[in-house]
């Protein structure tokens, strides 16, 4: 691991997927020295991600919604292509709305560095409104970019905007394409996040959208959440990674999704 935050990611992602973990399993698995382990996991303690044991740790509630800083380095890679496969499918001129998640940042850099979307001198060749301060940040420097953010109260695990202020100016509005990560997709469940304020804000960019664009590495695909955000017959192309079920793949297209795998 190249950093403290990429360990604590892959140490998070390991108990979310068994519900506890060994200090002796993870310094092998990571590389890293017990003592180094056990440094991690008396941090992530006291931070409340985990609840630590003798030997280890189990996991908390949150490990399973983690925030943005410890989901960053996860499948990195991956998301990373998906975001470039997701950005050449729009078009310049287009107004985008983005949610927020670390796939959804990885579209909205992809824009960014797209050389195409230069625009004319004063004129911005893409819009994009956005629920995400950490989206909106990034694309605040780029002149060839126009942002509109929306209001709301910030939900800190992700930087994203939630609420009726935020649906009050999406409500207004309509776009080119909708954009959006999510938690989990299945073709009987949709689209669908782990907390309710930012499926309605991700539901609402859907319903405002001419085409529904939705980017999920191959960990999402088979999966439900909590709260949905759009039935599968409104999602137009899925990107997603290698590795999901191609049965699973085969189903959702045969709903009528193009799935493109990055």
């Amino acid at each position: 691991m190249t950093s403290r935050y990429e360990r604590w990611s892959a140490l998070l992602g390991l108990l979310a997927d068994g519900g506890e973990v060994a200090v002796g399993d993870l310094a092998v698995h990571l590389g890293v020295s017990g003592a180094t382990i056990r440094r991690d996991l008396d941090e992530l303690a006291r931070q409340q991600m985990l609840v630590r044991t003798r030997g280890g740790a189990v996991a908390s509630n949150v490990a399973y919604d983690l925030p943005l800083t410890y989901k960053s380095a996860r499948h990195a890679p991956e998301k990373q292509r998906i975001g470039r496969v997701a950005a050449g499918l729009v078009a310049a001129g287009s107004t985008v709305a983005l949610n927020g998640g670390t796939t959804g940042t990885e579209v909205a850099r992809a824009l960014a560095c797209r050389p195409d979307l230069r625009g004319d001198a004063g004129t911005p060749a893409i819009t994009v409104v956005t629920n995400a301060l950490n989206i909106a940040s990034e694309l605040a420097v780029r002149a060839q970019v126009k942002i509109v953010v929306t209001g709301g109260v910030v939900r800190p695990q992700s930087y994203e905007l939630i609420g009726p202020l935020a649906l009050a100016l999406l409500d207004g509005l309509a776009f080119d394409y909708a954009v959006l990560g999510a938690d989990a997709l299945d073709v009987e469940g949709g689209a669908s996040a782990h907390h309710e304020g930012e499926a309605a804000v991700s539901a609402s960019m859907v319903a405002r959208a001419r085409t529904v664009v939705v980017v999920a590495d191959s960990s999402k695909i088979g999966r439900r959440a909590f709260a949905r955000v759009c039935p599968t017959r409104r999602i137009d192309v899925l990107v997603t990674s290698p590795g999901a079920d191609p049965s699973l793949l085969a189903g959702l297209e045969a709903a009528g999704v193009d799935v493109l795998v990055a």
